[in-house]
């Protein structure tokens, strides 16, 4: 049976993006003073407005209007930005709750991890392309493209046969560019800078499109060309819509936060159940409630492609990983300031704690 399956991704210059960026980079500079702190500050932005809110408990003394300033340059905006910034402190009621004898669980929710053997990287290869071709045209703006700007999207479609991915179908880029460029010259600076670099020659073929800025000019970007607020591209940030994701985003929290680190968990198992081979596909839900350090519930979901019975691969799960929020942020070393650089480009498939193979 033939199937043909899409996903999307932004650039860091994407609105949305440039709020997660500012959101992770102040959780960063938190935890660089105080790995012990508690965060969930956000952004919006709109034209040369940024609005950072939320709540923080932490011994850092931190400079939300500059720091938010310095992203912003570091992204390759070079407009002047006017913030406005409300943030108090976290409730004493969930600090209460939290900050036991050992970390209990920061909220309720539901997460889930994703693995799949479509690539190396034991991701979908329609969202792992898609985040590729958004770092790449990302980089080749930074480092060759003098008409490039900051904002962007991707998507690819793959199709697929008996659930295996056998061709690139479409590849869409759309990117913000200077005036002073036309659309045929940037059409093919990108599809030979980007496309050509990204997608492997095998899984392209005659029929394969490459559709650039098909809409036509594409010239005003960013928080002028759209509103952005922190959490709004979970899809992007984890599995491009082949598996489901939980009510949470990931930037801005710290780790007690279980829909940021009990999804890089559930990752991480889901990831070492395909790569012993005990499944094809892997899917784990897991479900937390405020206040307590376990899981409420475990889901195992391989799709058929098992080649051990569920039971023992619960057994397996069971034997070698600890779901228990305080291990989580031990074992995948989580009170480190690693996030700003997650913020952009899928929180999987890279080289985290939560990729390893056990």
């Amino acid at each position: 049976m033939r199937k043909f399956f899409t996903s999307e991704s932004v650039t860091e210059g994407h609105p949305d993006k440039i709020c997660d960026k500012i959101a992770d980079k102040i959780l960063d500079e938190a935890l660089k003073v105080d790995p012990n702190s508690r965060m969930a500050v956000e952004a919006t932005i709109k034209d040369d407005f940024i609005l950072i809110y939320g709540e923080a408990n932490t011994k850092a003394n931190l400079d939300y209007e500059k720091i938010a300033k310095w992203v912003l340059k570091d992204i390759g905006y070079t407009e002047e930005y006017n913030v406005l910034v409300k943030v108090s402190k976290q409730s004493q009621e969930i600090s209460d709750k939290v900050n036991q004898k050992e970390i209990m669980a920061g909220d309720q929710g539901i997460m889930f991890g994703y693995a799949c053997n479509d690539t190396e990287e034991y991701m979908p290869l329609a969202i792992d392309l898609a985040s590729k071709l958004c770092k790449r045209l990302t980089e080749y703006r930074k480092s060759e493209c003098k008409y490039l700007l900051p904002d962007g999207k991707s998507e690819v479609t793959i199709e697929y046969e008996d659930n295996t991915p056998i061709r690139v179908d479409k590849v869409v880029i759309a990117a913000q560019h200077k005036k002073d460029i036309s659309l045929d010259k940037l059409r093919k600076l990108i599809i030979d800078n980007v496309i050509l670099k990204v997608i492997p020659k095998k899984l392209i073929d005659d029929k394969t499109e490459f559709l650039v800025n098909s809409s036509g000019s594409f010239i005003v970007g960013g928080s002028f060309g759209d509103s952005g607020t922190t959490g709004r591209k979970i899809v992007v940030d984890s599995y491009g819509g082949y598996a489901p994701v939980g009510g949470g985003c990931f930037s801005s929290k710290d780790p007690s936060k279980v829909d940021r680190s009990a999804a890089y968990y559930a990752r991480y198992v889901a990831k070492n159940v395909v790569a012993h081979n005990l499944a094809t596909k892997c899917q784990i839900e897991v479900a937390y409630v405020i206040g307590y350090a376990k899981p409420i519930s475990i889901t195992i979901e391989t799709f058929g492609t098992n080649k051990k019975s569920i039971e023992e691969i619960k057994k397996y799960i069971d034997d070698n990983f600890d779901f228990r929020v305080q291990n989580i942020i031990n074992e995948l070393d989580l009170k480190k300031p690693i996030y700003y650089n997650l913020a952009a480009y899928g929180h999987f498939g890279r080289n985290t704690s939560w990729e390893k193979i056990k």
